[in-house]
């Protein structure tokens, strides 16, 4: 399995906490993007899309331990953007590791070499290398040619150098479960610590609409991978994922869940962000405000129409990680592995019904305005500020 054991005890002794205290609703994960700038322009991504007033923002030190201090999370994963692009980054992942948190660093890898020696191989630390399948799979998900070896010459750097290492791939529509299993077999072979996987959630923004995964087609195409699977862990190759038992047998169409959009809640340079990782629209300025004054119920699976494919872990995992935590007898099942355990025939479980879900709003325009005019409003006061010559 591809969490460590500290890991999963740590998490489990923070849920067991939150219980006792009589808390309904508990952060996991902090989702920490420190910039929205990339060194990539990916069809699929939504978080890119803005003026370079606001790509050229970063969150300072300070407000990314203060963040990590509000939340309280056991661990944080920082994304972006491309988190490498941050000059500040190795102070931030250094503080979030003495503070005791567990951290997980995603990134394209393109700028890997030239950064790695910035930070120190540690148990709590891992780096998280967005690898979406093969070199064609790959490459055409980023829009450009040789990302692929670059990115798996990263892997092999990390790995020398003593780093804990692991796979983020996002599949789309169109993906080909053969390839996906050929993928997932060569990566085992690469020694990854696990793979993160997720369908791609429908960003409005993204440049490319057409290749989204619905959520039938989703569950179908999952079940086509883990059945392939099954066969490769006949032969002695056994897949290793770093995200629970039970959101993989959600992949699967085994489980009925509703999202948990506080489970991993998103820290970015315009503030916390509502209601989660994947939707912007509004953002408290605190962590207590976020979770005090968001009405998380006009939100999710059946409350919402932006919600209604969504299958991604940032929504679903920690779902996943408190039905383990309420029913472990759940586990029982995957004693023999964790892709062993999950059903790949016959009914899916019935999924929540979308009819009453309330229409989507688009108010993205709106927070970009709000933002610019509080960049240009500061850059004025600077300007004032100065001297007269």
């Amino acid at each position: 399995m591809g969490v460590p054991f500290n890991q999963a005890l740590k998490v489990s002794t923070y849920i067991l906490q939150q219980k006792l205290k009589g808390n309904k609703r508990y952060p996991l994960v902090l989702m920490l993007e420190p910039l929205f700038r990339c060194n990539l322009a990916c069809q699929g991504c939504g978080k890119i899309d803005y003026p370079n007033e606001i790509l050229n923002q970063r969150i300072s030190v300070e407000d990314a331990v203060e963040a990590a201090r509000e939340c309280g999370a056991p661990m944080v994963a920082i994304a972006g953007g491309e988190p490498l692009l941050h000059k500040e980054l190795p102070q931030i992942v250094d503080a979030y590791i003495k503070m005791g948190k567990f951290v997980i660093l995603c990134t394209n890898a393109l700028l890997l070499e030239k950064k790695i020696d910035q930070y120190k191989p540690h148990p709590n630390f891992c780096w998280d290398i967005h690898l979406d399948g093969d070199k064609e799979m790959h490459d055409k998900a980023v829009d450009q040619e040789g990302v692929f070896e670059r990115a798996v010459e990263a892997i092999k750097l990390a790995k020398s150098k003593g780093f804990r290492t692991s796979i983020n791939c996002t599949l789309f529509d169109g993906a080909d479960p053969d390839r996906v299993a050929k993928f997932l077999d060569m990566v085992t072979a690469l020694g990854v610590e696990g793979v993160m996987t997720s369908p791609g959630y429908a960003y409005e923004r993204a440049p490319d609409q057409q290749h989204f995964l619905n959520r039938t087609r989703t569950k179908e195409l999952f079940r086509a991978i883990f059945r392939r699977g099954k066969e490769s862990a006949k032969r002695g190759v056994n897949w290793r994922f770093t995200q629970s038992p039970l959101f993989l047998d959600f992949l699967a169409g085994n489980q009925t869940y509703a999202c948990t959009p506080w489970g991993n809640p998103t820290r970015n340079v315009f503030g916390w962000q509502r209601p989660c990782y994947l939707l912007g629209e509004g953002y408290a300025k605190s962590f207590k405000e976020l979770m005090e004054t968001t009405d998380w119920d006009k939100y999710g699976v059946g409350n919402y129409e932006k919600c209604a494919d969504c299958m991604v872990h940032s929504g679903f995992e920690a779902s996943a990680v408190i039905d383990t935590f309420n029913r472990p007898w759940k586990m029982a099942k995957f004693a023999r592995g964790m892709i062993q355990g999950v059903k790949t025939e016959g009914a899916m479980t019935k999924d929540i019904p979308l009819d009453k879900a309330r229409k989507a709003e688009y108010v993205f325009s709106k927070h970009v305005e709000t933002k610019m005019a509080e960049i240009h409003a500061k850059k004025a006061t600077a300007q004032n500020a100065l001297p007269a010559e």
